[in-house]
């Protein structure tokens, strides 16, 4: 009976997982990417210029269905020759936003994922 009891009361004992994304621009106002070269402006806006040329940095650009940037997110900055990005981190940062499409700067702008 207290092992029944005991097994009732670890079942409560579960952490709770919270998914959330604040967007501060409103729809309305998300730039549109037609092409690589809006990607490029758009990531070099926010591109730190005094990492540029010292260290490799991976950022990701994530869209709506109308290709809408929902938002950039900096996943790593490590060295001279490379940085990790973590892919588990990235799919959870697009599934987090409800992205569509994942834009990598690097490769020449290729979409990682997109339906």
């Amino acid at each position: 009976m207290r092992q029944d009891i005991n097994q009732i009361e670890s079942l409560n004992k579960v952490s709770e997982i919270e998914l959330s994304y604040r967007s501060k621009v409103k729809a309305s106002e998300r730039p549109t990417i037609k092409g690589s070269e809006d990607a490029h402006k758009i990531f070099m806006k926010y591109w730190d210029y005094n990492k540029i040329e010292l260290v490799e940095q991976f950022s990701a650009m994530f869209l709506n269905r109308a290709n809408k940037v929902l938002g950039i997110y900096q996943m790593s900055t490590e060295g001279l020759t490379g940085t990790v990005a973590d892919p588990r981190l990235l799919f959870a940062a697009a599934l987090k936003i409800s992205a569509i499409s994942i834009i990598n700067p690097f490769r020449r702008c290729i979409i990682i994922t997109a339906y």
